[in-house]
């Protein structure tokens, strides 16, 4: 696609002649631009030059105003598709209180939604270095509370005194179980109350005789 600006329509296209479609996406072949210009006038529409570089340059009779339209949806999602796939890295402390924790959760979260990768990184100073463990539940924590927008690549790696996992973005489905986990036992389905013990059995309703 190219800059608006640059797009020629009806009588700003400069080549003498151009080879057109019409509007229903036909090839009709080379024409002298004035009467692909008059063509397209007549069917209340523009003479649009879509491919400049071609010789003659290719020109198609088209409504202007959709034509700019799509390009401006096109360039948007090309825009957003740039913006995705990007990786991202939140750090946490391995000191970190609950609703930080929760904070930064909710940004991973934001992060996986935009189709980005995560890597969710534990840095240990000084002291914090003897409870690594701290940072492994940590991002064990973090990575169960995401399992429905982020996988789990691989188990929490160390790295100096880094800690990390990464998270891939998950697309309408379920992250797979990290590996290790147990699948979830079954509920055992609820059977009658025992009777308690020592308590004697109803006594049994008397039988009605014959002809009362």
């Amino acid at each position: 696609m190219y800059n608006d600006k640059r797009v020629r329509v009806n009588r700003n296209i400069t080549s003498p002649q151009v080879r057109l479609i019409d509007m229903h996406g036909t090839m009709l072949g080379i024409k002298p631009l004035i009467e692909a210009v008059t063509m397209a006038k007549g069917s209340g529409l523009d003479l649009v030059e879509i491919s400049p570089g071609a010789n003659p340059p290719v020109c198609k009779v088209m409504d202007f105003s959709k034509f700019l339209y799509e390009k401006e949806k096109q360039d948007r999602e090309n825009r957003k598709k740039q913006k995705a796939g990007v990786l991202k890295e939140i750090r946490l402390n391995p000191r970190i209180a609950s609703h930080d924790l929760q904070t930064k959760i909710k940004h991973i979260e934001e992060f996986l939604k935009e189709h980005n990768k995560v890597r969710v990184t534990v840095v240990f100073r000084g002291r914090e270095n003897q409870h690594r463990n701290l940072g492994e539940e940590i991002l064990n924590a973090v990575r169960d509370h995401l399992s429905t927008v982020g996988a789990p690549e691989g188990r929490p790696q160390m790295m100096g005194n880094r800690m990390s996992i990464m998270l891939a973005p998950v697309h309408g489905k379920l992250a797979p179980a990290p590996a290790g986990a147990k699948p979830a036992a079954a509920k055992p389905q609820a059977s009658a109350a025992p009777k308690p013990a020592g308590q004697p059995a109803p006594a049994p309703k008397p039988e009605q005789a014959p002809g009362a």
